[in-house]
């Protein structure tokens, strides 16, 4: 069964039992600085988890692009993915656990022909926030899940939350058995050897942990859940690794033919940061220093890195492109539209990254000749590592150089400074998920209905070709990324800014209206990432002044907004702006 025979089947089988489909949201979050990508299905549904309406109804379905960057040096072996396809299904205040086990269930082993042997299941154990879920285990043992196949785990391995405060709650997993033979007399699903693999994750929404780490009850109980396509399609299929299934095999093999050298391992992460790049750039991505735009850099530069190392040459990059983008078409045609520009922006960065290479190089030459010239022949771990950190330059390329230079190379400790450096990488990528989900406190709901003051303040002072790019709220600040090809003169900021105060200063009402998506379009609402919006979908208005789609929350009038001040304003990417402001 293929990866897209899987997700059909799955979004079908949940708009049967009344679930209505929504789009996935881009892999670049709107409006949420605490992540710098899009990790779970249900991160952008978070203000409906707490209470919000959403348009489509309490039963939802859909397939999530999600992109998880704190494993990068993990993927080349047989499992590690940066990018990876969630499908979910959502309660928001219907259903609960009886009908969200007995549906997950009917799935796997109606749908999937998956045999119920095959099936073991965890429970949460229970502790002082929370009772021993007795509910889970009932409803499994009436499914059909034996005594023997039912185990209860703590908070570590059944307890769901994004962060460290959020919407949460405990969970029941479901695992496939291999057949592998057990590991020992104690092997269960919470064993990593491989016998058991973790195939769909259900979670009860029913609590919320503050900052002081104290559990209270949500107002309504979801359920979210989780399956990871890419997995599953393997595991059906037979496979021993995800790189085998349809959506990879046509790029490996291509790999394996314009090889020079044989390592499985670098062909495994060409195939996968080629993939995980072109759906960051494909959702607006581009390659920079900070945050996504240095993990997308990453990302290109470790491939372009392995396809030196498979001795590729660099110019067939595009046609490595080409390979991917018609092996996920089916999937993501949106591939095929962006084609020239995903081309576009990885041969740049190839390009740079080569210059890059090349300093490196120069470097190295100076850092021998020097060492010659004080007879020594031996290039120390530091060093090496130096090249690495400061230059890109890959450990086995100093190698390489220093046996042409008839230079030993003292390597002993560079795995524990690679380590030390990959800790804090991977540390620098958690911190941004450490909050949790973007809040939708008191002023961040302020910030986010002055976007759309700001939008429409734009459109006049500036013209009609002005459009949302972007924007990145804290309950300190907002960040407003537009379309317009020029720096703003102080006059046009300042009129933006007395615009933006002047409605304020109106106390004009903030509405919402429920209607269906053309129709929003129809009646001039502007919204950014139109296909990421479901069928039905909420339009905001302010007063005469603004209408928009968007997700929420907003406040009720926008005399509570104080007052707007624009800090900053400067260029984002080509022919995009950025405006920084406060509400004081």
């Amino acid at each position: 069964m293929k990866a897209i025979d899987i997700r059909n089947k799955y979004l079908k089988f949940f708009e049967k039992h009344g679930h209505t489909i929504i789009p996935s949201a881009p892999v670049i979050p709107e409006n949420d600085p605490s992540v710098l990508f899009t990790t779970a299905g249900m991160h952008p549904l978070v203000p409906y988890l707490l209470g919000e309406k959403h348009p489509a109804g309490n039963r939802l379905t859909d397939y999530q692009k999600c992109i998880r960057t704190v494993d990068i040096d993990e993927v080349g072996d047989n499992r590690h993915l940066t990018y990876f396809e969630m499908l979910g299904n959502w309660s928001l205040g219907d259903y609960f656990k009886e009908e969200s086990i007995a549906m997950s269930y009917e799935f796997l082993t109606k749908e999937l022909q998956i045999p119920a042997e095959k099936l073991s299941v965890t429970c949460f154990a229970g502790d002082d926030d929370a009772p021993r879920d007795t509910i889970s285990y009932e409803c499994w043992k009436k499914a059909g899940i034996p005594d023997e196949r039912i185990y209860f785990f703590g908070k570590d391995d059944n307890w769901w939350i994004a962060g460290e405060e959020g919407p949460c709650g405990p969970d029941t997993e479901m695992f496939y058995d291999t057949g592998k033979p057990a590991c020992s007399e104690n092997c269960n699903p919470s064993c990593g050897c491989g016998k058991y693999v973790e195939i769909w994750n259900n979670v009860f929404m029913e609590y919320f942990k503050s900052k002081d780490g104290k559990y209270t009850k949500l107002a309504q109980k979801n359920v979210d859940t989780g399956l990871g396509l890419e997995r599953m399609t393997m595991l059906l299929q037979g496979k021993q690794t995800p790189f085998e299934i349809e959506l990879f095999a046509p790029v490996m093999e291509k790999l394996a033919e314009l090889q020079n050298q044989d390592f499985i391992q670098s062909r495994r992460i060409v195939a996968e940061h080629l993939r995980s790049s072109m759906m960051i750039i494909n959702d607006g991505g581009r390659p920079s220093n900070v945050e996504r735009g240095y993990i997308l850099r990453r990302l290109l530069r470790r491939m372009t890195r392995h396809l030196n190392k498979l001795q590729i040459n660099l110019e067939k990059l595009p046609e490595l492109i080409d390979v991917s983008i018609e092996a996920l078409q089916e999937m993501y045609p949106e591939l095929l539209k962006n084609q020239q520009n995903i081309k576009n922006v990885m041969i740049e960065e190839k390009d740079k990254f080569m210059k890059t290479l090349a300093k490196g190089e120069k470097e190295f030459e100076k850092i021998v000749t020097k060492l010659k010239a004080e007879g020594k022949h031996k290039l120390d771990t530091q060093t090496v590592f130096n090249l690495y950190e400061t230059y890109g330059f890959p450990p086995e390329m100093t190698l390489e150089l220093a046996e042409e230079n008839e230079m030993q190379v003292e390597m002993t400790d560079f795995d524990k400074l690679f380590q030390e450096h990959q800790a804090k990488s991977r540390m620098g990528s958690e911190a941004k998920f450490k909050g949790g989900l973007a809040s939708n406190g008191e002023e961040e709901t302020k910030y986010h209905t002055a976007t759309h003051l700001l939008n429409a303040a734009l459109k006049v002072v500036l013209g009609q070709h002005v459009h949302q790019k972007g924007s990145n709220i804290t309950a300190e600040r907002m960040r407003f990324d537009f379309s317009h090809p020029a720096k703003m003169t102080p006059e046009e900021k300042q009129q933006v800014e007395d615009l933006v105060n002047n409605w304020i200063a109106e106390e004009l009402e903030v509405t919402a209206e429920e209607m269906p998506k053309e129709e929003a379009l129809q009646s001039g609402a502007e919204c950014m990432f139109i296909e990421k919006y479901p069928d039905r979908v909420t339009v905001y208005s302010i007063g005469e002044i603004s209408k928009e789609l968007c997700g929420g929350p907003h406040v009720k009038n926008t005399k509570e907004l104080g007052h707007f001040k624009i800090q900053k304003e400067e260029a984002s990417s080509s022919g995009v702006r950025r405006i920084k402001a406060i509400l004081e």
